[in-house]
């Protein structure tokens, strides 16, 4: 298969998003999904750098840290670094070359440097509170948590990216069962899926409990833009997961087939986000957040990410445990002056589409 193809079928509009041909032409004028475009108009919008957030007095802060609020700030910057390395490189090599139209490339694509961010602004955070980052970037994978969970988020990717290089090699379904590499899209997506909205929430509420406290601000706001572009991402798999079966009638079976492994993927997610949060709080909690608060947290995210995927939860729903993360989810409860706060809120880039055909009725020049 050549970087660059001349495809039969010239118009992508009538093409199915994946294995119906490689994508040539990279244009955006004449798209099928005009969502997965938006959404990547979304996330060049909120482009960011993590040099753009002052984080200097979280040196100080982390130093009057007891031990084990060290222990779970450190353990969670290690965490995240291990689902973002995967995630920053995963999509590119596994769906990538599967893809067929342009808009479902160009969003892969931004979404991969996208993590690369992520990726890089743990190292900024390190580098602020050790004198050697290497202390923490060592001990990573001497955590059998950590190990536990990487194995669980990998595997999917690991059989599809096999499948993407022989589809590469030979794409004709004489060759290959193009419904088994289906197959493993369905579950990788949804791998994903629980990946973006559920295994990063307990580190990112311990992280928010610490700007809650008035401590580790910069690393706080950090995590909340990460969290915005995960929010994102998370959209993303969900608007997959509706689009795929009506996309292509093989899905529908798929769906159906994977039912009960995928029900299994969250039980499995939830389980590992509480056996972290025990092996963050081994020494003890910290003001306002200890594990049982986390576990029934873990829980309501779960069950309402299963429901709007219209799969049948185990775990009870009501309020939000930990209302207070809500306000860095969101991020709309407080109005800051640009020059005083690093403000997450601020976007560059971005455009509101909401001029009519009659907006300017009545209007002269």
């Amino acid at each position: 298969m050549s970087v660059f193809e001349i495809n039969k079928n010239k118009d992508s509009t009538t093409r199915k998003m994946f294995l119906d041909g490689s994508v040539d032409i990279q244009r955006y004028d004449h798209i099928k999904y005009k969502q997965i475009d938006k959404l990547t108009e979304k996330q060049i919008g909120f482009f960011w750098q993590p040099n753009e957030v002052d984080i200097v007095k979280d040196s100080k802060d982390f130093r009057e840290l007891t031990d084990n609020e060290q222990h779970i700030f450190t353990s969670n910057l290690k965490r995240q670094i291990l689902l973002d390395s995967v995630q920053g490189r995963s999509p590119s090599l596994t769906l990538l070359p599967l893809v067929s139209i342009p808009e479902l490339e160009s969003w892969i694509t931004l979404w991969t440097q996208n993590e690369g961010i992520h990726s890089r602004s743990y190292t900024h955070i390190i580098r602020n509170i050790y004198s050697d980052p290497s202390v923490v970037f060592d001990e990573m994978m001497d955590i059998k948590e950590i190990i536990d969970c990487s194995v669980d988020i990998t595997k999917y990717y690991d059989v599809l990216q096999i499948m993407a290089a022989g589809y590469q090699i030979n794409p004709s379904p004489k060759t290959l069962d193009h419904y088994q590499i289906k197959k493993q899209i369905w579950l990788t997506m949804n791998s994903i899926n629980v990946l973006e909205g559920i295994r990063f929430y307990t580190s990112f509420a311990c992280s928010w409990a610490f700007g809650e406290l008035k401590q580790m601000e910069g690393n706080a706001k950090i995590i909340k833009l990460i969290c915005r572009d995960e929010n994102l991402h998370l959209g993303f798999t969900q608007l997959m997961l509706r689009l795929l079966p009506t996309d292509d009638t093989d899905f529908v079976k798929i769906k159906e087939e994977c039912s009960e492994e995928v029900k299994q993927m969250f039980i499995s997610a939830v389980d590992q986000e509480i056996t972290w949060a025990d092996y963050l709080f081994k020494d003890g909690s910290m003001i306002g957040l200890n594990k049982q608060l986390l576990t029934d947290y873990i829980h309501w995210i779960a069950h309402k990410r299963m429901t709007t995927l219209g799969i049948d939860s185990p775990y009870k729903g009501g309020s939000n445990p930990l209302p207070w993360t809500q306000k860095w989810i969101a991020g709309g409860d407080v109005q800051v002056a640009n020059q005083e706060v690093e403000n997450s809120q601020y976007i560059i880039g971005g455009t509101k589409q909401d001029v009519e055909e009659d907006t300017f009725t009545g209007f002269k020049l």
